[in-house]
């Protein structure tokens, strides 16, 4: 069955409007043109949409059942012409964890300032691109190497490598920690996007691990005392948690915080990003 948008917007054209006359006059078409748009869908469908009377124009429970779907279906299809369309009007970046820390409120009001005409939005999405290979943001902020060969990435800054663990731990009464001491604790990873494995410890002396998929979950489990995390900088910027507290890993290596796109369709404004956060990565 295939199905057109004018037999969508005809429909909801005769339901807004009351009249066949009237649906006509907002589609800028005949009224005979509205008349056997809306009965090749019917026909298309097996049932019956409207009633009509020589006074009125009612849906079927059937029809109302269209005309909500409809609605729905054409909204989605003007996003998308506005999503394609769009060019320097639109710039939606995502992130999977923390964005950019302590830089992402300045990232966004020196952007607003110096880029009016282009709309900003960070869109967390906890995915291996954060977002890019799932089509929900133009660019990417990522703390590890796309292997994917559809992207191109640079690196704009480093940040620091925390590990976070409950307040009243022991380790929390020191300013900062080693790898060491986390040899005998259970750590707690994200596979898909994080920064930390076991392979940043000895063959002989690594953490038990356990998985988890949400920054969120892995703060409440790090609060109970059973396990610790390590992560960016910028998480402990972006999400302070009572009962967690976060402490420098001393020996452990800085994370490259890159920007990342789609290599063959860059969004226009992709330049203009990754001069800024290399600007403020340099600045602190």
């Amino acid at each position: 069955m295939d199905l057109e948008l004018r037999q969508l917007r005809c429909l909801v054209a005769i339901v807004d409007e009351g009249t066949f006359t009237d649906a006509a006059h907002a589609l800028g078409v005949s009224q005979a043109a509205v008349s056997r748009t809306l009965a090749s869908f019917e026909q298309a469908l097996g049932v019956r949409l409207l009633r009509r009377t020589s006074r009125s124009v009612t849906p079927t429970s059937t029809g109302l059942r269209v005309v909500a779907r409809a609605r729905r279906v054409l909204a989605e299809v003007d996003d998308l012409v506005l999503d394609a369309t769009s060019g320097h009007a639109h710039l939606r970046i995502g992130y999977a964890w923390s964005a950019l820390g302590r830089h992402t409120l300045p990232f966004q009001r020196r952007w607003s300032r110096a880029h009016p005409e282009t709309d900003l939005h960070l869109v967390r999405v906890n995915s291996a691109t954060s977002g890019l290979g799932e089509g929900v943001c133009d660019l990417a902020v990522v703390r590890r190497p796309l292997d994917d060969r559809r992207f191109e990435s640079a690196i704009v800054g480093l940040e620091r490598r925390l590990c976070a663990m409950a307040s009243d731990d022991p380790l929390a009464r020191r300013r900062s920690v080693r790898l060491a001491d986390l040899a005998g604790r259970t750590l707690l990873v994200d596979r898909r996007t994080g920064t930390t494995t076991a392979d940043l410890w000895p063959p002989d002396s690594r953490p038990a691990t356990e998985d988890i998929h949400d920054v969120d979950d892995w703060l409440t489990v790090i609060a109970t005392g059973r396990s610790v995390g390590m992560t960016a900088e910028a998480t402990a910027n972006q999400y302070p948690r009572p009962g967690v507290v976060y402490r420098p890993v001393r020996d452990g290596e800085p994370i490259a915080v890159r920007l990342a796109w789609w290599k063959d369709d860059p969004h226009p404004a992709t330049q203009a990003v990754l001069e800024l956060l290399t600007t403020l990565y340099r600045e602190t």
